[in-house]
């Protein structure tokens, strides 16, 4: 092949080379040495490849067996060490913490083997050929070690699952918007490990199910409900994810149409870091429509977020962006951020929750703020959007102007309107 029809062919499919990288190995300076091995490896192999067409697969392939390459040494001769976050994972459930529940000891009971693959496939999620790899074993056997190790560690920490626990179904929610109470605190925000996807509340992992509702004000009325469930595992472009099955009503609809009623699938990836979208799917009319992380800006305005579109850190904690006074807001120097902007005790359905706000300001959309009060399991017991006065206006009337009696923010001197409110039947 010559030397400017490769440099071209390898332009053409550098970003997606790229980003493939960058989801696959979560350390940076090892992801950018990695992908100088890919560009040599490709440099020195160009001669090997027969059929043009196939040149963007055959980088990734490359790109892919490094990748793998890079977990089997990492993971060859050294013990995972144990992180206190994974105690919360695998003891917390969406209703809170299981009783009795201390997961550090019941693995301390497990032999090397069992904690090993329990840890590999679980909590660095990766895949079942990766861990093959890894441990040097057909992927037949790691099926087979991984089914005796569940049956380990359920016998040590789960025993026989009480029928309470096991026949315990999602409440409804309610039609009309519960009275709430913020109160400020003057405790020091708490850290805590924030794993729901951005913009949908779910934790991306197996045995999740979630109902939520939307409620506009100043009327205080349901105006969508969503349905939500972790379905099963996937892969895009050779990344682990999980299945997010979604089914949308808009209670908002044409009256003479009635209800509308939406079904999407999202596939998303929780990593120690950062939790984000793989892809998403849904139909136009008769067609499924399928973007993924790798189609640019098909992708990334609605799903992706992030440098690279690593995500949303999951690891939260005040790093001091935004000041608060009151309904007033400053930040400094920025225009798009999430932080940490306090302590305070929610009161909503006759129960209180002691929780730290997380104000988004213009992270997803221009114009938009949003702020989020998750308790210290890290799951939303209530989350509220503001619109900047200004924003979408179509008719020359103002946020303020439509909404009156809403609640107002100021932020960098700027107004925001309260528009409506989310809850999720994790509060119920």
């Amino acid at each position: 092949m010559k030397s400017e029809r490769f440099e071209e062919l390898l332009s053409s499919c550098r970003t997606s080379l790229e980003r493939f990288v960058y989801y696959r190995i979560p350390d940076r300076a090892d992801a950018e040495d990695l992908l100088s091995q890919v560009y040599l490896r490709v440099f020195e192999k160009r001669d090997c490849l027969s059929d043009e067409a196939h040149f963007k697969p055959w980088v990734l392939q490359i790109a892919r067996n490094l990748c793998h390459d890079y977990f089997r040494e990492r993971f060859r001769c050294r013990e995972i060490e144990w992180q206190p976050e994974l105690e919360n994972a695998m003891s917390m459930n969406r209703y809170g913490r299981l009783a009795g529940s201390n997961v550090r000891e019941t693995l301390d009971e497990l032999d090397d083997s069992d904690r090993r693959l329990l840890m590999l496939y679980y909590f660095r999620q990766m895949p079942l050929c990766d861990i093959a790899q890894v441990l040097g074993v057909p992927v037949g056997t790691v099926k087979s070690r991984l089914f005796t190790a569940r049956g380990a560690f359920k016998r040590h920490h789960l025993g026989e699952m009480n029928s309470e626990t096991g026949a315990r179904e999602m409440k409804k929610l309610p039609e009309i918007m519960p009275d709430y109470t913020i109160v400020p605190t003057d405790q020091r925000p708490f850290n805590v490990r924030w794993e729901e996807i951005m913009g949908w509340l779910i934790v991306p992992r197996l045995g999740e199910k979630l109902n939520w509702a939307l409620y506009d004000w100043p009327e205080r009325q349901m105006t969508l409900r969503m349905k939500l469930e972790v379905t099963g595992k996937a892969r895009v472009h050779g990344i682990e994810g999980v299945r997010i099955m979604t089914v949308e009503h808009d209670l908002g609809a044409d009256p003479v149409a009635g209800i509308k009623t939406t079904e999407r699938e999202f596939i998303a990836q929780l990593t120690d870091s950062h939790c984000r979208y793989l892809a998403e799917s849904h139909l136009e009319e008769d067609v499924r429509v399928l973007n993924t992380f790798l189609d640019g800006d098909d992708f990334m305005p609605n799903w992706g977020f992030g440098k690279d579109n690593q995500g949303n850190e999951v690891n939260l904690s005040a790093k001091g962006l935004i000041k608060r006074d009151g309904d007033e807001f400053t930040i400094g120097g920025l225009n798009q951020v999430i932080d940490v902007i306090g302590r305070f005790r929610v009161e909503i359905l006759g129960k209180v929750y002691d929780t730290i706000g997380v104000m988004d300001v213009e992270s997803y959309d221009e114009g938009v703020a949003t702020e989020q009060f998750l308790d210290k399991h890290g799951r939303t017991v209530l989350w509220r959007r503001f619109n900047r006065d200004d924003w979408h206006v179509k008719d020359g009337k103002l946020w303020s102007q439509r909404l009156p009696e809403n609640q107002r923010y100021a932020i960098n001197g700027q107004t925001y309107v309260h528009w409506y409110d989310c809850i999720s039947d994790y509060i119920l």
